[in-house]
């Protein structure tokens, strides 16, 4: 049986490859694109519209429960004012001896008036007149009583104030009070006293469980169900209907603190806050106020709202509900459309399996389809097996015409190849030649500038010389104390003829002209190689010789000692005197025929950075600090003349291998130039 995953392969491909499983997801994609955007667009504004429905509704039930505390408020201060004008009040005020007694009947009377609190302040007391003035502006407020306030009205409201913190040691002793303050006037009109009464409303279940009756009357709604209703003292539960466990709904939560982020809002920026909100132990949709005393600072917070989770999962719900319904609708759209598709799929379908028959070579073709010859699939069958016989008499005649045309390319393409490498072959040896006679240009413009240059050198230098040697003699003993000075001149004067004598023999205009005759290298090199021996004793330098070349070849020979020893002492000095020098010889060959020797002079210096390499035989160039810089361009120069030409190899840090290339037979000036 197969496995789960070769079913999904089997399955998959289908859907890739034949026709009728296309066709029925291109009729069905549409359907299920406007149905999928429909829903996506019903779930948005609903969930859009719904959200803001339910803000402005929780903000509504709120501004309710604000017009029920003042209307608690206004139904306190009418009983605080009615008993300030009762006959019993004002008799027992004139009639008072004992202010205790008098005091303790008042205290008494706020059961009668649904007060939790009732007491009269006597100004013969020495109470701060001015300040209860100042309460009685509004006929009631919210006000913060501290603990010994509230023992002025009694014991039992003192303890009954007292709010245990909700997982800490601590215990709130402050009282948040709804008061009434009224002014007392004897027949005199002269204030006499303050009647000062009111409601607690720390510990007060009944005052938060009938505000909620009132602004959530409907048990069975399941969008919103029953909501709570909460009066905070700062940040404080003091009086609330939210549950400790919002799943089985036991207990209060008074004692517990609200959330950073409504404390910021609403203690903080005295705003209100309607949004959802996390308190205590779930989300809430949740509206928020602030509650100001008489002097309008925030003192508390007045709360109502109801759980997010019942509002979520009925949207869930509906939308699960709607998805179904979408997906039975497509699926039940495929198969109509899959079964009423059925006569356009099978000829398709015969059309392609003759199709990839044709693709593995075998001659087949669609022949009729069991339709109406003005099918359109019909005509396509017919045109299709009319192609296949057009392409296949095409075919034989290409075959037969590649055959013809092979023959001709093959033929054309060997004669092509002859004439490229003719043409190539004419290339290098123009390139070689074009080399040659840019180099041999710039040597012969170079070659006249230094002649000038080392002419105009040697006659100062000579007048120097006589001069110096003038002085000498005329000094005489006295020459002795300038000795060294003399010396020195001396000295830079010969500098300066080996300079001039360089520049000559660059110019090919000084030093020694030896003829061009036939010799054989070997000799030379080994010459080269004691001059440089002797010149060296004192140095570490290890001479390795390997002399193979047989070939004769026309050279100047002392110009040639004299490139050798150039390029045996630049080796030396790389190595800094110490190191292996190898001179080896061997013959020119190019092609299987003997051109020339070679002499190649390797060294374990420094060796040559990159950037310098094309720059060693420029005249003038060298990195020693007491170098001309002409002994390369003039070993260069002086080869230039017979067609001979040095070249190198160098790796910065392993060493450089100079190569002296020398033809057979010398090629002149005028010759290199007519080439």
């Amino acid at each position: 049986m197969p496995s789960n995953g070769a079913l999904w392969s089997k399955w998959r491909h289908r859907f890739k490859t034949m026709v009728r499983y296309r066709l029925m997801i291109l009729t069905s994609a549409p359907i299920f694109l406007t149905l999928v955007a429909l829903i996506g667009i019903t779930v948005y504004w609903s969930i859009h519209y719904t959200w803001q429905s339910t803000l402005l509704d929780v903000s509504e039930r709120l501004d309710v429960a604000e017009n029920s505390v003042e209307l608690i408020q206004n139904k306190q201060a009418i009983h605080v004012k009615a008993f300030a004008g009762s006959y019993d009040f004002v008799d027992r005020l004139n009639r008072a001896s004992e202010f205790d007694d008098f005091q303790a009947w008042v205290s008494a009377q706020k059961s009668n008036y649904n007060l939790d609190f009732l007491r009269f302040h006597r100004v013969e007391q020495g109470i701060d007149t001015s300040h209860y003035l100042d309460l009685t502006r509004k006929e009631s407020f919210f006000d913060v009583l501290s603990q010994d306030e509230l023992k002025e009205f009694g014991d039992d409201l003192a303890k009954r104030a007292q709010i245990p913190i909700y997982n800490t040691q601590r215990v709130e002793g402050r009282g948040l009070v709804s008061r009434t303050v009224v002014a007392i006037y004897n027949q005199q009109n002269d204030i006499i006293g303050f009647l000062d009464g009111g409601l607690l409303l720390n510990n007060s279940t009944t005052l938060v469980d009938q505000i909620r009756d009132l602004i959530y009357p409907s048990k069975d709604d399941a969008l919103r169900p029953v909501g709570t209703l909460t009066v905070f003292l700062d940040d404080l539960r003091v009086s609330t209907n939210v549950p400790l466990d919002s799943d089985d709904h036991s207990g209060r939560a008074i004692g517990t603190r609200v959330s950073s982020e409504v404390n910021r809002s609403v203690l903080g920026a005295d705003k209100e806050w309607v949004n959802r909100a996390y308190v205590y132990d779930a989300w809430y949709i949740t509206a928020y106020q602030p509650i100001h005393d008489q002097y309008n600072n925030v003192i508390g917070m007045l709360y109502t709202g109801y759980l997010l989770w019942p509002f979520v999962k009925t949207y869930m719900t509906n939308i699960v509900e709607i998805f179904i319904t979408t997906l039975a609708l497509l699926l039940i759209s495929g198969f109509l459309v899959y079964r009423g598709s059925r006569d356009l799929f099978n000829p398709i379908e015969h059309i392609h399996r003759v199709v990839k028959m044709i693709q593995l070579g075998k001659e087949t073709r669609i022949g009729p389809l069991n339709l109406d010859d003005d099918h359109e699939l019909a005509q396509l069958a017919k045109q299709f097996d009319q192609m296949l016989d057009l392409l296949r008499k095409q075919k034989n005649e290409l075959e037969q015409a590649a055959v013809a045309l092979e023959g001709k390319v093959e033929h054309r393409t060997a004669s092509l190849k002859e004439k490229t490498e003719e043409l190539e072959l004419h290339i290098q040896l123009l390139n070689q030649t074009r080399d040659k006679l840019i180099v041999n240009e710039k040597l012969a413009a170079l070659g006249e500038l230094t002649a000038g240059i080392a002419h105009e050198i040697n006659n100062p230098s000579a007048v120097i010389l006589g001069n110096i040697e003038l002085i000498q003699f005329e000094l005489a003993d006295e020459a002795e104390r300038v000795q060294d000075e003399i010396n020195a001149i001396h000295a830079q004067i010969d500098r300066i003829r080996n300079i001039t004598r360089s520049l000559l023999q660059y110019s090919r205009q000084g030093g020694v002209q030896d003829e061009v005759t036939w010799q054989h290298v070997n000799p030379i090199v080994e010459e080269s190689i004691t001059l440089v021996k002797t010149g060296t004793k004192k140095r570490a330098v290890e001479f390795v010789t390997d002399l193979q070349a047989k070939s004769s070849v026309e050279v100047n020979r002392h110009h040639l000692l004299q490139i050798l020893v150039n390029l045996q002492m630049n080796g030396i000095h790389s190595m800094q005197g110490e190191g292996k020098l190898t001179v080896r010889t061997e013959d020119w060959t190019e092609n299987g025929i003997n051109v020339g020797a070679i002499v190649h002079v390797q060294d374990e210096g420094c060796g040559i950075k990159p950037e310098n390499l094309k720059r060693i035989f420029s005249p003038f160039y060298t990195t020693k600090r007491e170098g001309t810089g002409l002994g390369l361009s003039v070993s260069q120069s002086i080869l230039s003349q017979t067609g001979g030409e040095i070249k190198v190899e160098s790796e910065w840090g392993q060493g450089s291998t100079f190569s002296v290339y020398l033809p057979q037979r010398a090629e002149s000036e005028l010759k290199i130039t007519n080439l």
